[in-house]
């Protein structure tokens, strides 16, 4: 019962609620169903796959070490996010086989646009929540 108590968290967590559009990005053999499913059933639907033409609210970007170059990918995933949308990228933890160093995540985010706003654990994988910084307002 426990585990099922930590798997209605995940959602949760990861600040996703009913009626959000959520696309996944990376998705492999690796990928905690569990944390899928306890989305899916927050969202009320199934998660878009890359080839969704939808504007999205929330991107779960599964990252691993020798999955190419991070802000390539980010760059792709901003294109469909709404204004208020975020991404989380979400990584092995340490000492897991495609562990990546947050560093890289930190170094990422900038160049493509976004801002970190926080990180989260998420079983054996870690979640860096990434957002478009908000227009500067014009009175000074």
């Amino acid at each position: 019962m426990v585990a099922a108590a930590d798997a209605q968290n995940f959602a949760q967590k990861l600040g996703i609620i009913h009626g959000l559009v959520v696309q996944e990005l990376g998705w492999d053999e690796d990928t905690p169903d569990d944390l899928r499913a306890d989305v899916e059933e927050a969202i009320g639907t199934e998660l878009l796959d890359e080839d969704s033409d939808e504007v999205i609210d929330v991107v779960l970007l599964w990252w691993r070490e020798d999955d190419g170059d991070l802000v390539d990918e980010l760059m792709e995933a901003i294109g469909p996010l709404a204004d208020e949308g975020f991404i989380w990228v979400l990584t092995p933890k340490t000492g897991h086989p495609g562990h990546v160093d947050p560093a890289e995540i930190a170094e990422a985010a900038p160049t493509a646009g976004l801002t970190q706003t926080s990180a989260i654990s998420l079983g054996e994988w870690a979640g860096s929540r990434l957002v478009q910084p908000k227009a500067p307002s014009k009175q000074r």
